[in-house]
């Protein structure tokens, strides 16, 4: 099973997912970024769709269509984000149809969004965690593959309450997305 992945910043969890050995055809980013480096030094194909802008004129569709057809290009059966910063739109879904996962720095249904581990900090929750979901149109409301819960420790800040839960996630997505592959 072919897997895409999309990232966006310094490919952690990308090298999470290569030094699990699992099988990555192409990695897309929306922009140059680290990831680039990390897949190029696997020997994995890179895509670069250029999201040129951020503001209100920016076509969601239109780069949505970009996406898949490189993915498409690459015969991608699994679709992986991995920090990928750009909500894409229902066409991505209907061309991998329960087949894109994603992970998530909570343990969903608390704190969906951008800025989960500060809304965790902000409640003032003693856990919270790391959540492996299958993506859909609704963000961040798919079926859960698996979680894992993280403490909440006196004198946390985002940063390093963020760093425990990546260092869960490196390790749970690779997991998660092996049994996924297997399943399939």
């Amino acid at each position: 099973m072919a897997i895409g992945v999309l990232a966006s910043g310094g490919g952690s969890n990308l090298q999470a997912i290569l030094e699990a050995g699992l099988p990555v055809a192409v990695v897309l980013v929306d922009r140059p970024c680290g990831a680039v480096d990390l897949a190029e030094g696997a020997g994995v194909a890179v895509e670069v769709v250029e999201r040129e802008s951020f503001g209100a004129d920016f076509d969601r569709a239109a780069y949505t269509d970009r996406v898949v057809e490189a993915l498409q290009g690459h015969d991608v059966d699994l679709v992986v984000m991995a920090g990928f910063g750009t909500i894409l739109e229902k066409q991505v879904h209907d061309a991998f149809p329960g087949r894109i996962l994603n992970t998530h720095p909570s343990l969903l249904p608390a704190f969906p969004g951008w800025h989960s581990v500060q809304d965790a900090l902000e409640a003032g929750v003693k856990v919270t965690g790391c959540t492996i979901h299958v993506a859909v149109p609704e963000v961040d409301s798919g079926p859960i593959l698996a979680q894992e819960p993280v403490p909440v420790l006196d004198g946390d800040t985002v940063e390093s309450l963020h760093e425990r839960i990546k260092a869960v996630e490196h390790r749970l997505y690779p997991e998660a997305i092996r049994k996924f592959v297997e399943r399939a």
